[in-house]
């Protein structure tokens, strides 16, 4: 059974940087790609990034702003997202998920999803 673990997620100031860590398990996990969604209270759960076993990777630039880094390590099937310079509005729930293709991880079309480790950013 394939599970997807987030971790990192906390309370920090405006200005500050968290480092969001998504470790998959389950001897048949061979999902190519890799992402990061978030739900802000309120809203529709937004893509934010994705990449893929061989380091390519996809961002949502409404949601990045040039401040937020998605890397992996492909042998610990695992997807980390740094982000930096943290506002109010980056408040929310944050959730890995992995798929076969970006096409189909961009969509929402996810095979597998993590419970969401929450991210709040106080002004």
């Amino acid at each position: 059974q394939v599970q997807l673990v987030e971790s990192g997620g906390r309370l920090v100031q405006a200005g500050g940087s968290l480092r969001l860590s998504c470790a998959a398990s389950g001897r048949s996990f061979s999902s190519n790609v890799m992402g990061w969604f978030r739900q802000a209270p309120g809203k529709e759960r937004e893509f934010v990034a994705a990449i893929n076993r061989s380091g390519a990777n996809l961002y949502n630039p409404d949601s990045v702003k040039g401040r937020f880094t998605i890397s992996g390590d492909s042998a610990k099937n695992t997807v980390y997202l740094q982000m930096n310079s943290l506002k109010p509005e980056n408040t929310a729930v944050y959730y890995c998920a992995a798929g076969g293709e970006f096409r189909a991880v961009l969509s929402g079309r996810c095979d597998y999803w993590g419970q969401g480790t929450q991210v709040t950013v106080s002004s």
